[in-house]
């Protein structure tokens, strides 16, 4: 057991920190909200800080769960980033979904200071965060992703290294990708059953059991159904990471139709008002009745 920090306690860090510390790693946390942190400490072991330099100052591995680059940035980085204090020979690990551009240029900036640097987003939503059964996709060198496999895997079911620095985002980007063309494939197909008269979860009932089931469909078709789109991962985080799979697509000549199209029908959900809704909520722009939200 060891002591690591973790930088970033919302909706996933904070799940993933617990399961650090219930492991009996000596947790320190920051997180831009102190309450949020204040409430952590009341279920967990550990200590609070009150900047990421101080959160990652003699910590072995120090691992982070933020929005975007520049997030990322700031709590390397910036004033009071964790870069300023961390030992020679530590490790930084960041679980954000970002671009493979921001992996690169930080791996780069942590060497400078002999800081191992690892891109490591996850997938697996909320609840795989709660249930300690996210998959983890790695970029970085593999004697850094040998030393915090055994580390992440107190909260991972999965984790693996895909390559040198900025693969793990790449691989990230590709999850995404997958996911939005089989989110509106699902809406598509409920909407189509709904018109058709039909009974949704029946017809899912027996669909489900060929080469159409998918997660999405298994975990998001009754919801769907019921237009409820209060849970899961929101439409206004599944644009930030669609836009930097386009980014990433114009800049390696990819195409990708599917992505560029289902990018767009979020924005009209979020024209909705449902910006903060599940990303099943696609359901929701093929027809008057879906409200969302209940």
């Amino acid at each position: 057991m060891s002591t690591v920090a973790f930088i970033g306690l919302g909706v996933m860090g904070y799940p993933m920190a617990g399961y650090l510390a219930k492991a009996g790693h000596d947790v320190r946390v920051y997180n831009r909200t102190s309450a949020t942190a204040e409430r952590w400490l009341g279920e967990h072991s550990g200590s609070q800080h009150a900047t990421p330099s101080e959160a990652a100052k003699g910590a072995s591995i120090v691992f982070a769960c933020v929005g975007n680059d520049d997030d990322v940035r700031a709590v390397t980085c910036g004033e009071d980033g964790a870069f300023h204090s961390m030992d020679s020979g530590s490790l930084f690990v960041d679980h954000t979904t970002a671009s493979a551009k921001v992996a690169r240029e930080l791996h780069a900036k942590a060497a400078e200071s002999g800081i191992g640097f690892l891109d490591a987003p996850v997938s697996g939503g909320q609840a795989g965060a709660e249930n300690g059964q996210l998959t983890v996709m790695v970029g970085g060198d593999e004697s850094h992703y040998a030393t915090a496999e055994p580390v992440i895997a107190h909260y991972a079911k999965s984790c693996r290294r895909l390559g040198e620095s900025g693969a793990g985002q790449l691989a990230k980007m590709v999850n995404q990708i997958c996911i939005a063309g089989l989110v509106q494939g699902l809406a598509e197909g409920l909407h189509f059953a709904e018109q058709a008269g039909l009974d949704g979860a029946a017809v899912v009932d027996v669909i489900g059991k060929g080469a159409a089931q998918s997660w999405q469909m298994v975990n998001r078709y009754q919801t769907m159904l019921d237009r409820e789109f209060d849970h899961g991962f929101a439409v206004d985080w599944m644009r930030k990471d669609l836009s930097i799979c386009l980014d990433e697509a114009r800049r390696n000549g990819a195409s990708l139709p599917v992505a560029a199209a289902v990018d767009q029908f979020y924005a009209e959900v979020q024209a909705m008002g449902g910006g903060r809704w599940d990303t099943s909520s696609l359901i929701a722009r093929l027809s008057a009745s879906g409200t969302g939200g209940n």
